[in-house]
């Protein structure tokens, strides 16, 4: 069941790699403008490993109309270059570009451990608002 809030990461099937891709796109930037270019990217290069392998211009092409242009075609990329290289499993923010908004989605979405999350960003924060709400309708 999704929440009334509709966040982006509930449609990503607890893929922490599109996760973490999906809060880069976030970041300082509307969903409704980010959105369409989000699963663009996902289409185009479906697996880390792929989007690590970007050409460069062609994902800053693709990436433009949401803006920060380079420092988020730099973040994709070696986020992703990281995720199926470095040992992160137990603390995302050793990836690039991977700060608290995307570790806070990682454990609310990915891990399950909403109850426990404490974010600053007001979508997340809404969210487990709705799910405490919720949990104690369903209890």
């Amino acid at each position: 069941m999704y929440s009334p809030h509709n966040l982006l990461q509930e449609h990503l099937d607890s893929d922490p790699w599109k996760i973490f891709i999906c809060c880069i796109f976030c970041n300082l930037t509307k969903r409704k403008s980010s959105e369409p270019i989000f699963w663009q990217v996902l289409e185009k290069w479906p697996t880390p490993d792929a989007l690590s392998q970007a050409e460069d211009l062609e994902l800053k092409n693709l990436i433009r109309p949401v803006g920060m242009v380079n420092k988020r075609a730099k973040a994709l990329k070696m986020m992703s270059w990281g995720y199926n290289h470095i040992d992160w499993k137990n603390d995302p923010t050793k990836l690039y570009g991977i700060g608290k908004y995307a570790h806070d989605a990682y454990r609310i979405f990915v891990l399950n451990e909403w109850e426990q999350v404490k974010p600053t960003d007001g979508a997340l924060k809404n969210y487990i608002k709705w799910k405490k709400d919720n949990e104690l309708i369903l209890s």
